[in-house]
This record gives structure tokens, sequence and C-alpha cells, in this order.
């Protein structure tokens, strides 16, 4: 398998690994690998006129014009209208400093209170840069079309990033809520854990099942105390791959926020974590497993030569290379050796996570790859 490149060197490497047992991931909190059904964020949205541009305005400007007509007309400008009575456009149909926008704000799952602030995305619709721009007041209304409440305000100059397009700009902070959006967390007496992608499968919510019902009865102060067994026992369920159902105890209906902190808080131990492989490209983060395993290959990638086998452990040009020879010569290559071998030749983190793409897509990795 291999990457085209033009080699400018070449470097012979034999990497050799124990392919050792599987090992259980340890320190999880439940809270850490699910979420609370209910808790989900959600989006606002609005169309907003941007002023201030450097001739990079909309091109094509008449809804644009009549958006800005609008605007100056509700904040008292005086604006002539035709013969149809209409606007008369005549007056601002030439702006090239002006941009019709797409403006957007994520609540958190976790809701938001009048007065928070919130991040503000926005995209030009037609505009070439929004360099320079500031964002004239615009509400913002939720994701359905039939709702017509202004859940925010939005506002500010944009911030445009040295990694994003000129027709995308960030404001921080630049929503202010209007109405308060609190996110329902149980319902119907239970509340339902619903895992992380990552994590979903049979095993995890019976283990998670398990778990829970193993606390057995629980009491919450002196009156919990004094109640009978059916109205501190905890009966959960597991509902598919990805959902457990939890009802409230009895003796927990009235703070129910008491039951969930602890439900969150059962230390949990799942299997198989350690054979995924976990990249965020962005940043430049790679994270493998210890039982990620790869084929015996040849990777030829950007003026190296690294051959990865498993009956032979040697490094040619390196003699410093953390390999052990007296090790049993069996099994697959371990990713995270190839990896460390890559990191002690200084090769970047981009050329580790392009070797990687390629193992994976060839079928010579043998784990799971997650993209964030």
């Amino acid at each position: 398998m291999s990457v085209p490149i033009v080699p400018r060197c070449l470097l012979l490497l034999t990497l050799w690994l124990l392919a050792n047992p599987a090992a259980s991931a340890g320190g999880l909190m439940l809270g850490d690998i699910c979420r609370l059904k209910g808790q989900e964020g959600n989006t606002l949205q609005g169309l907003g006129l941007v002023v201030g541009l450097k001739g990079t305005g909309d091109p094509d400007a008449r809804p644009t014009a009549r958006a800005l007509a609008r605007m100056m007309q509700l904040m008292g400008g005086q604006m002539a209208r035709d013969g149809a009575g209409q606007l008369d456009l005549s007056d601002v149909e030439d702006a090239k400093n002006v941009a019709l926008v797409f403006v957007s704000a994520q609540i958190p799952p976790t809701g938001a209170q009048q007065g928070d602030r919130l991040n503000l995305r926005v995209n030009a619709i037609s505009a070439k840069s929004l360099d320079g721009g500031y964002l004239m007041l615009t509400p913002l209304l939720g994701p359905r079309s039939d709702n017509p409440q202004v859940y925010a305000l939005a506002e500010g100059p944009l911030q445009l990033s040295p990694d994003e397009t000129p027709t995308t700009a960030l404001i921080q902070g630049g929503a202010k809520m209007e109405a308060t959006v609190n996110t329902q967390f149980y319902a119907d007496g239970k509340i339902t854990l619903i895992i992380n992608p990552d994590f979903a499968d049979f095993d995890t919510t019976q283990r998670i099942e398990d778990e829970i019902n193993n606390l057995g009865q629980l009491t919450i102060g002196y009156e919990g105390a004094n109640a009978n067994a059916s109205q501190r026992a905890v009966k959960a369920r597991a509902i598919g791959q990805s959902h457990v159902e939890v009802p409230i105890p009895e003796i927990y209906q009235r703070n129910p926020i008491k039951f969930i902190s602890l439900i969150l808080n059962i230390p949990i131990q799942l299997p198989k974590n350690s054979s995924r492989v976990v990249i965020n490209e962005r940043d430049g983060v790679v994270v493998i497993g210890e039982d990620v395993e790869i084929a015996p290959v040849l990777i030829s990638h950007r003026g190296l030569r690294i051959e990865a086998v498993a009956n032979r452990s040697f490094v040619e040009l390196d003699a410093t290379m953390p390999l052990d020879p007296q090790a049993p010569r069996t099994g697959n290559v371990k990713l995270k050796n190839l990896a460390d071998a890559l990191n002690a030749l200084d090769v970047p983190t981009d050329d580790l996570i392009a070797i990687i793409k390629t193992l994976k897509l060839k079928g010579d990795l043998y784990g799971e790859v997650i993209f964030k």
C-alpha cells in the first residue's frame, strides 16, 4: 500500500508489535458516554443585512435594496414610493457595501435563559466578501417556519477567520436571547439515556442497565429512608443499541435532578474502546487505542519507506527506536508503534493522518476510525 510521492530519500524501517489482549477502558462515568433525551441543541436563524463592506456587497442589488429600504423605513428613514405605492428603491439599489446574509446561532443542549449571549455564524448569500462588515439588528426565529416568535436579536461586527472563506464570518456573543428556552429532560416519570454513537451497541446498553440496577434501593433524606422498597427501587431497561429507559423512583419524583445526578455519575467499564482511532483533523490531534492493529504492509510516503512486519524487529537507520527484539514474533503490527516510529522521525501529524486514511481505505487497519 502506498501513497504516491516523489521520493527524496529512502529509509527502511521494519516494525514489530506484540498482539496484546483487549483492555477495558477505565475512569468513565455514565455521563461521559450518554446524554438525556430532550436535551438537544436547537438552531435559531434569520435573514439580516451586513453593511460597511468594501465594495464587495451583493451584485444583484434588487432583493438587497428592498431589504435595506425596509430596514431604513423601520428605523424612521423617509422612503419615497413609486406609482404603485411600493417603496422606491432607486435611492438604494446602487449600494455596493451591503449584503443580504443568513444568520444562525446554536442554543446549547442545556437551553438558554433570557439575556444569555450566543455566538453567531453569518454566511453571505451572494456577496464576494464580508470583510469589514457589520451585521445590522436581526431577529432570530426558531427552526419551525410556523412559529413567528423572536427568540433572540443579533447584531455586531463580523470576525473573519483565516481558515474560512471570506463569505463566512463569526460574531462572538452577537446574539442576545429575548426568550428563555428550557429543555425537557424527563417525561412520563422516566428519563431516557441516549448513548453516544461512538459507544452505542447492545453490549454497552446491557452493561448500563446492569450497572444502574445494581444500585438496588435508593434513599433520599429521612423521608426516603423510611420509604418502602417499591418506592426506592431502580429498574432500568435497555431499549436497543442506543437507548436505556430509567423510571424515576417515587422518592425522587419531587427531586429528579438529584436522581439524574446520581445516575450520570455511575462509573462504567466499556470493552473495545482501545480498538478505536479518533482523529481531529482541524486541530491536528490523533488518539490511537492500544489494540488498533495493521496488517504487514510497505508504506511509501514523502520520501520515507516503512516496512511493518510481524516477524522481524530492527531499525536500520535509528537504533534508538523502542522495539523489543526479545518479544515473541507473532500477531499483527500495532498502529501505535507505527505512530511512535513516525513521530521519532519527525513526520508531521498531517502525514500520519493521511497514512491512517489510506490504511483504512485499503482494509489494512483493524479498528474503528472516528473523525471529529
